[in-house]
C-alpha cells in the first residue's frame, strides 16, 4: 500500500485524485493533505479519509478548521511551514504536487530532499528551478512522475527507450477557447470567456493559461527537464479534439502517441501506482464515432506566449523563473479585470526584456528574480492603469 500526501487536495488535480484513491482503498492510504483557502471541501475529505495531517494556507484558517473538525485526530498545520512538514512525512511514500504556481516549488524540494517520490502536477516548480529539481532528484534517488496528461503520455511512449533513439517529443494543445477567434477580437475577450476550455475541466489559472497557450509553453520547459531533451526538439502542434494526449518521434520515423478520453483520473491514477496500472471504471475512447483528428501548427503571432517560452528556455538559467512570475501576476490581474487578455503577454515580454539573466545555482536564486519579476509586473500594471 502507498501511503499518500496531497499537496492542493481542493484543486482540481487533487479532488480527482482523491477519487481515485477512494476507489483503490486497497493500494493507497491518505495519510496528509493540505489545502489554500476552501476549509469548506478539506474539512469534508478530512471527514471522508481521516488523514493524520493537514494544512491550510494561514493561522487564521487553521483556527477555524480546527473548530469545524473532530478534536485530536487530524493535525492542523498552516503555511509554508505546515507544507513542508507534510511533504516529508516520515511515513509517507508518494507526495502528489497539485498546488498552482510558484507556491508549489519549496514543498516540492522539500519532499525530494527527504527521498519520497513525487507525482508532479506543478510544472511551475519545474519551469522556475528545473536544473536545481533534476540534480537533487537524481542525488536522493527519486523518481518524479509526471501527471499533467502531455507529459504522462509521453513518459508512457518514451517506455524507457533511450535518449540517442528520440527525434523529438510532440506535445499536444487543444488550441483553448479562441483557436478560431478573429486576432482582432482577442484584446476584448472576457475572464468567463476565457475560462471555458472546450474539452477539460481545469482550474481558473491553468485554464486562462491554456486560452493563451502559456500552460503549453510552460509544458516545453516542464518537459525538457522530465526526459532532459533539448527545447528545439520538443515540438508543439494544435490538436483540438484532445484525444492524442502527447507523441515521441523517434530516429528510424516511427511516431508512438498516447490515446484516450479527456479525463485527468487516468494519468493520475497512472503515477499513483506506477509501474503497474490500475482498472478505472471509465468510458472507453470509441474512435469509431469521431469525426476525425486534426493537427495544426501554432501561430507564434497568434499566441505569443508560447514563443516567450520558448525564449526563456533558450535564455535559460533565471529566465524561465521570470516568464513564470510575470505570468502568474500578469493572469490573476487578469482574472481580477484590471488588463486585458492580450495584456498578458506583453506584460511578460516587458518583464523579461528587462531582466539580465543570472546562474541559477540555489534554490534561492530562483526565490529571489521570482520576487522582483512579481514587483516588475505588478509596477507596470499600475502604470498601465494610471
Amino acid at each position: 500500500m502507498k501511503r499518500l500526501a496531497v499537496l492542493g487536495s481542493t484543486g482540481s488535480i487533487g479532488v480527482n485524485t482523491l477519487d481515485v484513491a477512494s476507489r483503490f482503498t486497497d493500494e493507497f492510504e491518505v495519510v496528509a493533505l493540505s489545502a489554500g483557502t476552501n476549509i469548506r471541501l478539506l474539512g469534508e475529505q478530512i471527514e471522508r479519509f481521516e488523514p493524520k495531517v493537514v494544512s491550510v494556507l494561514n493561522e487564521a484558517l487553521a483556527k477555524d478548521l480546527k473548530g469545524a473538525i473532530p478534536q485530536g485526530k487530524t493535525e492542523v498545520l498552516f503555511g509554508v511551514e505546515g507544507l513542508i512538514r507534510i511533504a516529508t512525512l516520515p511515513e509517507i511514500d508518494l507526495v502528489v504536487s497539485a498546488l498552482v504556481g510558484a507556491a508549489g516549488l519549496i514543498p516540492t524540494i522539500s519532499a525530494i530532499k527527504a527521498e519520497k517520490s513525487v507525482a508532479l502536477a506543478n510544472k511551475e516548480s519545474l519551469v522556475m528551478a528545473g536544473k536545481i529539481m533534476v540534480e537533487e532528484a537524481h542525488k536522493n534517488g527519486v523518481i518524479i512522475l509526471p501527471v499533467d496528461s502531455e507529459h504522462s503520455a509521453v513518459f508512457q511512449a518514451l517506455a524507457g527507450r533511450p535518449k540517442d533513439e528520440i527525434r523529438r517529443i510532440i506535445l499536444t494543445a487543444s488550441g483553448g477557447p479562441f483557436l478560431n477567434l478573429p486576432y482582432e477580437k482577442m484584446r476584448e475577450v472576457t475572464a468567463k470567456q476565457a475560462l471555458d476550455h472546450p474539452t477539460w475541466e481545469m482550474g481558473r489559472k491553468v485554464s486562462i493559461d491554456s486560452a493563451s497557450l502559456m500552460n503549453k509553453g510552460l509544458e516545453v520547459i516542464e518537459a525538457r527537464w522530465l526526459f532532459g531533451i533539448p527545447a528545439d526538439r520538443i515540438a508543439v502542434q494544435i490538436h483540438p479534439q484532445s484525444v492524442v494526449h502527447s507523441m515521441v518521434e523517434y530516429i528510424d520515423g516511427s511516431i508512438v502517441a498516447q490515446m484516450g478520453i479527456t479525463d485527468m483520473r487516468i494519468p493520475i491514477c497512472y503515477a499513483l501506482s506506477y509501474p503497474k496500472r490500475l482498472g478505472l471504471d471509465l468510458p472507453p475512447l470509441d474512435l469509431s464515432h469521431m469525426d476525425g483528428l486534426t493537427f495544426l501548427a501554432p501561430d507564434l503571432e497568434r499566441f505569443p506566449c508560447l514563443r516567450l517560452a520558448y525564449r526563456a528556455m533558450e535564455m535559460g538559467e533565471t529566465m524561465p523563473a521570470v516568464l513564470n512570475a510575470a505570468n502568474e501576476v500578469a493572469v490573476n490581474s487578469f482574472l481580477e479585470e484590471r488588463i486585458k487578455f492580450t495584456d498578458i503577454p506583453e506584460l511578460v515580454e516587458r518583464v523579461m526584456e528587462e531582466h539580465q539573466v543570472k546562474p541559477l545555482v540555489t534554490l534561492d536564486d530562483a526565490l529571489r528574480v521570482d520576487q522582483w519579476a512579481r514587483e516588475k509586473t505588478k509596477k507596470l500594471i499600475e502604470e498601465k492603469r494610471s
